[in-house]
């Protein structure tokens, strides 16, 4: 068995016409929150235009090394996309349609802030080429958003989301639930404003306290205590209950979308598909290669003037190392993935051992459907878990 592949290959072409997404990420925040692990950075002040040429320069190099790709959706993250001034995310849409041919439909995704001076840039930013905005909007209680160490109120949440709608015809928000005392009536009744707001698309994400973070020494120092797994669970059940009875099921494990209105770049990535990641931190697959970038923003900046480029790091996959990914990512998705078929694109005999799969299949935490395995309600609480189990 040969040890490597191309991604290429993998997306069932001998050139390099398969479909591409790509990955901007913008480091800096106004405040750092206490449970987020992100690459984020907190400065004085931040050099718009040196930025600018520095994306710009990180993206010529990854598109030289990937010619003749589909571009079909282009994904601003961070950090604090929406701190970018219009002009920036202008360019790099241009740069980025200019190196690489795109899909009708090309989804262009900015991460943002409900803070009102991000709000107002709303209107630039989509005439600037923005397409759909993903809003950090975490809570719709003042005093949860200030546990969380967020910047903007309640209040203000809500405008930002009116001029998201306003500006882009795609909005999603996100909201972090299984906060310390939440149980089911508090979640429902958020659960009842999110669902009533009009948007296509919502991330529900309970909070995980992540090892290096502020919550995680607070945590440590006993200065509160996570929500107990059980209720954590009877929360997430009843929020794939919920949503999934308002039209807006979980196609991933804490994403939820109306019929056609998923996150198409994120499906790139749970597809196992190609994508291009630019800027600090940004991790990228490129034909059969890991990349990832300097995170620090100074490191970043100086390996750019330096290499023309931003890579601290680019290694090949060995086929079987693909196979694990591939499994991880997909199992996430509640479409399921088709083993045999996976594993006969990456080039491996198999990616799941099928005794395994039998037997968690007979616990109710997996279901087949013909060639498809997917997780079950209950599977998809357990899945780290599981893929320890039926992983070859």
């Amino acid at each position: 068995m040969a040890t490597s592949f191309t991604l290429a290959r993998l997306n069932g072409a001998e050139t390099s016409s398969a479909p591409l997404a790509l990955y901007v990420h913008w480091p800096f925040c106004v405040s750092k929150c206490p449970y987020c692990d992100f690459n984020s950075h907190v400065r004085d002040a931040v050099d718009q235009a040196a930025w600018r040429d520095a994306l710009l320069t990180d993206l010529a190099h990854e598109a030289a090394l990937m010619p003749g790709h589909c571009l079909t959706s282009i994904f601003f993250g961070g950090g604090t996309p929406s701190l970018m001034d219009p002009v920036t995310v202008e360019a790099v849409i241009a740069a980025a349609r200019d190196a690489w041919r795109q899909s009708d439909d090309l989804e262009i995704t900015l991460e943002a802030n409900p803070n009102s001076a991000e709000a107002a840039r709303f209107a630039d930013l989509a005439r600037a080429g923005v397409n759909r905005i993903s809003l950090g909007l975490q809570s719709f209680d003042d005093a949860s958003l200030a546990f969380l160490g967020r910047a903007h109120s309640a209040a203000e949440g809500q405008r930002a989301l009116e001029a998201a709608q306003s500006a882009v015809d795609r909005v999603s928000f996100d909201l972090i639930y299984a906060l310390p005392g939440d149980d089911e009536a508090r979640w429902s009744a958020n659960l009842d404003r999110a669902l009533s707001l009009g948007t296509e698309h919502l991330s529900l994400y309970q909070l995980t306290i992540e090892p290096g973070t502020r919550f995680a020494t607070m945590v440590a120092r006993h200065e509160f205590e996570p929500l107990d797994p059980e209720t954590s669970a009877t929360l997430f059940e009843l929020t794939q209950d919920r949503t999934a009875a308002s039209g807006l099921p979980a196609y991933e494990i804490s994403n939820h979308a109306r019929a056609g209105a998923e996150s198409r770049h994120n499906l790139a990535y749970w597809r196992y598909g190609d994508y291009a990641g630019i800027g600090p931190g940004a991790h990228g697959r490129r034909s059969g290669q890991r990349t990832v970038r300097h995170k620090k923003p100074e490191n970043f900046l100086t390996a750019v003037k330096r290499n023309n480029h931003g890579l601290v790091e680019e290694a090949t996959l060995t086929r079987d190392e693909a196979a694990h990914e591939a499994l991880v990512m997909g199992l996430r998705l509640a479409e399921g993935i088709d083993p045999a078929a996976l594993a006969k694109r990456i080039g491996v005999d198999r990616i799941v051992d099928d005794s395994a799969v039998d037997r968690l299949v007979g616990h109710d935490l997996l279901e087949r459907d013909g060639a498809i395995l997917r997780t079950t309600q209950t599977g998809r609480l357990l899945l780290d878990s599981i893929l320890v189990e039926i992983a070859v």
